[in-house]
């Protein structure tokens, strides 16, 4: 049987948000079977869970928030990306304020923290969203249309591209496709960070917002340079980045996707709105389970593979 996963102990983070610059700790516990992933605010005087749905979203502008009646948690696409990325299913995450830490900009710090913390089956089979009918979504018309669309496929395999009209973009791959069985989440995606403009970041900062980013945490370039001093991780960092935010994006449906995902200049919004889209047609999906593994996709029997 293709089992659920979860974590074997308890782990720790502390950071501060991109955003609001605030400090914040997170701890990640294992979790029942079919408990999915949720978000615990206790930090507030009555704890509030947020369990992870794709109608938990609630706010799509610069990230991914998700909320329950007034408490939410804001920037939790990395976090998801890397629960993505290594299988996990069942996971409670208590945190101490309204927005999941930057920590290095990618999701790489969480693949450490949860294969540091262990990743354990558990005694019930793994519950998969396949994908049956194509569905798709669009917005914009001529130079400003972009779109999303799942289609189906026996595994989950991400293509992307991006439409920046800046040197440093210009110069780097602004296509990638990933394939969860034949590539390595860990080494090939989790590490590319989120990126911004010089510019961007000055406005942002005006209007209260990107008060915890800096070059220790996101690709920042100006008119012609990248001013990280390392430079970039990957040749095609910024397309990469854009994939990772998807997995994380299209993982808040609470449950993996049998499907062939593919985008032109899609973002946190229309990546929830083409979840939606999906919900709304149940005769273009089905929940499946794999009583014997070797009929499963490759990439989700095993466990993830470290660096």
């Amino acid at each position: 049987m293709l089992s659920q996963r979860t974590l074997k102990s308890i782990t720790r983070a502390v950071g501060v948000g991109l955003h609001s610059g605030q400090r914040v700790e997170l701890t990640l516990r294992p979790a029942p079977v079919d408990h999915g992933i949720v978000f615990r605010r206790v930090d507030l005087p009555e704890p509030v869970d947020i369990p992870m749905t794709a109608e938990s979203v609630t706010d799509t502008r610069l990230a991914s928030t998700i909320s329950s009646g007034g408490a939410k948690v804001q920037t939790v696409e990395h976090l998801m990306s890397a629960c993505a990325g290594l299988g996990i299913d069942n996971l409670l995450i208590d945190i101490t304020a309204d927005e999941v830490p930057i920590l290095d900009g990618s999701a790489s710090s969480f693949v450490f923290l949860l294969q540091s913390a262990g990743i354990v089956p558990q005694a019930a089979p793994r519950r998969f969203i396949r994908v049956t009918k194509p569905v798709e979504v669009r917005e914009g018309e001529g130079a400003d249309a972009k779109w999303a669309r799942l289609e189906p496929y026996h595994g989950f395999k991400l293509s992307f591209e991006i439409d920046f009209d800046h040197r440093v973009v210009n110069s780097t791959g602004q296509r990638v496709e990933f394939d969860l069985g034949s590539g390595s989440y860990s080494r090939d995606i989790a590490r590319a960070r989120t990126f911004g403009f010089t510019k961007e970041v000055e406005y942002m900062r005006s209007k209260g917002l990107a008060l915890g980013g800096g070059l220790d945490n996101a690709i920042v370039m100006d008119d012609t340079k990248v001013l990280n001093a390392g430079g970039l991780r990957y040749d095609d960092e910024f397309v990469k980045h854009k994939i990772l935010d998807a997995m994380g994006d299209l993982y808040v449906i609470g449950r993996p996707l049998l499907a062939a995902y593919s985008a032109f200049r899609s973002g946190h919004g229309l990546n929830n709105k083409l979840l939606r889209e999906l919900l709304a047609h149940p005769e273009a999906y089905e929940v499946v389970t794999f009583d014997d593994e070797k009929r499963a996709p490759s990439g989700f029997a095993e466990v993830a593979r470290a660096w």
